[in-house]
């Protein structure tokens, strides 16, 4: 035997008795247990965390699987976020070709609060369990849900709590209380603005999509309309409530644990723990809030390419600024649609911003406007105020049509694609902010053109921070978000996807179509990476088969990510895909493979 093996055997054998007695505590550094599996719970334990958690644990059901007349009513419902958001064993997005499907849980707690929170992680700690967290069920890697998992369920902790002078919990001395919003886990943003903006005149800074999770949206970095002028969703986050992998209810804020605080910025919180609740910062409301669209046709590849090198010319010297947001897109048929938002503007003022652009489309024949500049402007508070749309706008929105919905309850019309959807690919990039130089701007725009004629590419300008205020780079640059954000003037984003593949639907995933689809996808992304190789991608975002993505989701913030998870989650409780730490575990989850 070598020396080297005698000493490893030396070192091993006086531990092994204790190896042998630590049995299940050792193996949990190693396994999970599955449903049927030696190990899995026997029903009197199951019967007492039911206990332990007000008797809301259960078997979540699908309903395209029930009975008929509940199918017939869920199909009725099949795009209607909120209704796929208070089914707990369904998600927002139905799954991702070659990656995974929505699949229910084996178990659920429907928690209503963190103690209950707390005695779920306890339990899945305690007996080796694959754990998984939903709130708004959005995530496009699917980390909301897991076979053979017990899920945490937190839809029902949606309440939402104004402060006019909130102070952080062991704040040190001479902090300035501000106005902040309290929000629990499984609010989404339509319940944060509609208590914020419409009843209480301010703003927060959120997501676009008002189905969307609260808590899931901020703690990946978070982007929004108006993001250009208050920096990330995550950079607003004053103070959090989580439940760690040890089953503590821990209050982490910038004075009293701030590492994982600092992590929750940005760093994906279900690679951390459960958030039950979380603080965010609000500010003053501008006046207005507002919309512009219109859509201009190129006659061949090289007005397409003017067209597209003299958008970037405009946008930067002239919308990459506070005012600004949201995206124009590029089509595949030669055509820009430009969707865009405004803030702290006139009706009158936002036209007359685009007149020097369209004039230059109209002198030139190449052209054709086949869609004119539409604009339209209201009071901010109005901006998600459901009543407004139905009396002013009511083709702009999409309503929760369930007998006793929330009538505060909507979502723009232009999201209800994503509701439910399959998704063949997707990717995106951040852009740096030097090709809008003029050294650059023209390849730039070739780029752009040559992804454009395999899949439509957006440039989602409030998704880059470039051009954004000096004190809103400055709270973006303390998160866990990649640092390029900061610089970057727009996120580029490439994806095609389908309608819905549920199981019980009784679809199933054309395969042919969706590899055309996967492959159009990457041929795009390659091609818009000749001008921005190696660009770092958005987390929440981003290819689920993302390449070397600890150093494209969070760059040169990894290692101080990696240190929070190993001080508060050592033995891997908390999984998800390309998640911290998530190298160490198989891709289900189940298996240790490191670490």
């Amino acid at each position: 035997m070598k020396r080297r093996d005698c000493l490893k055997a030396g070192l091993t054998l006086p531990l092994l008795p204790m190896l042998l007695k630590a049995g299940p505590a050792f193996a949990a550094m190693r396994s999970r247990v599955r449903p049927g599996a030696a190990g899995w719970p026997a029903a009197a334990e199951w019967d007492r965390l039911s206990r332990a958690v007000g008797g809301r644990l259960s078997v979540p059901q699908s309903p395209f699987l029930a009975d008929a007349a509940t199918r017939a009513a869920a199909l009725e419902q099949l795009q209607n976020p909120f209704f796929l958001g208070d089914a707990p064993a369904l998600t927002q997005t139905s799954g991702y070709f070659g990656a995974w499907r929505s699949v229910p849980s084996a178990k659920m707690v429907a928690a209503a609060n963190s103690a209950e929170v707390a005695a779920a992680v306890n339990f899945a700690r305690t007996h080796r369990l694959r754990l998984v967290v939903k709130g708004g069920g959005h995530s496009y890697h699917g980390t909301s849900c897991a076979p053979d998992s017990l899920l945490v369920w937190t839809r029902a902790m949606n309440q939402v709590e104004l402060h006019d002078a909130f102070l952080a919990h062991n704040a040190r001395p001479g902090t300035a209380p501000q106005p902040a919003v309290s929000v629990g886990a499984g609010a989404m943003w339509i319940d944060a603005y509609d208590a914020v903006t419409t009843r209480g005149g301010r703003y927060v800074q959120g997501g676009g999509c008002t189905s969307v999770g609260v808590t899931g949206l901020v703690t990946g970095g978070g982007f929004g309309s108006f993001s250009k002028a208050h920096g990330t969703a995550a950079a607003s986050l004053l103070e959090a409530e989580i439940v760690t992998a040890d089953g503590q209810i821990r209050t982490v804020n910038a004075d009293n644990e701030p590492d994982l605080y600092w992590a929750l910025k940005g760093g994906c919180a279900a690679s951390f723990g459960i958030v039950t609740r979380m603080t965010l910062r609000t500010h003053d409301l501008p006046d207005t809030f507002g919309g512009v669209s219109c859509q201009i046709q190129a006659s061949d590849d090289a007005s397409w390419r003017a067209l597209a090198a003299e958008m970037l010319r405009f946008y930067r010297d002239t919308l990459c600024n506070p005012h600004w947001g949201e995206q124009f897109t590029f089509k595949d048929t030669r055509r820009l649609s430009i969707s865009m938002v405004f803030q702290g503007m006139s009706r009158d003022a936002a036209e007359a911003t685009w007149t020097p652009f369209l004039d230059w489309i109209r002198a030139r024949p190449a052209y054709t406007i086949t869609e004119p500049l539409q604009a339209l402007a209201m009071p901010a508070r109005d901006f998600w105020d459901a009543d407004f749309f139905r009396q002013h706008a009511p083709a702009l929105i999409a309503e929760d049509t369930r007998e006793g919905a929330s009538s505060r309850h909507m979502l723009w019309k232009g999201d209800q694609g994503q509701v439910g959807w399959f998704l063949h690919g997707y990717a995106s990039a951040w852009l740096p902010s030097g090709l809008l130089d003029d050294a650059q701007r023209e390849q730039a725009a070739a780029a752009i053109c040559a992804a454009a004629d395999h899949m439509d590419v957006g440039l989602h300008c409030n998704k880059g921070l470039f051009g954004a205020p000096a004190a809103a780079l400055a709270a973006s640059r303390d998160t866990a978000t990649h640092p390029a954000v900061l610089d970057a003037f727009a996120l580029a984003i490439i994806g095609n996807a389908s309608g819905p593949v549920y199981p019980g639907l009784g679809r199933t995933v054309d395969e042919p179509r969706a590899r055309r689809g996967a492959l159009n996808v990457a041929r795009a992304y390659r091609a818009l990476s000749v001008v921005a190789p190696s660009a770092p991608a958005y987390v929440s975002e981003s290819d689920y088969f993302q390449q070397d993505w600890q150093q494209a989701f969070w760059g040169p913030n990894y290692p101080r990510l990696q240190a929070a998870k190993r001080r508060y989650d050592p033995q891997g409780l908390f999984v998800i895909h390309h998640g911290v730490g998530s190298e160490d575990w198989s891709a289900d989850g189940f298996e240790r493979i490191g670490g």
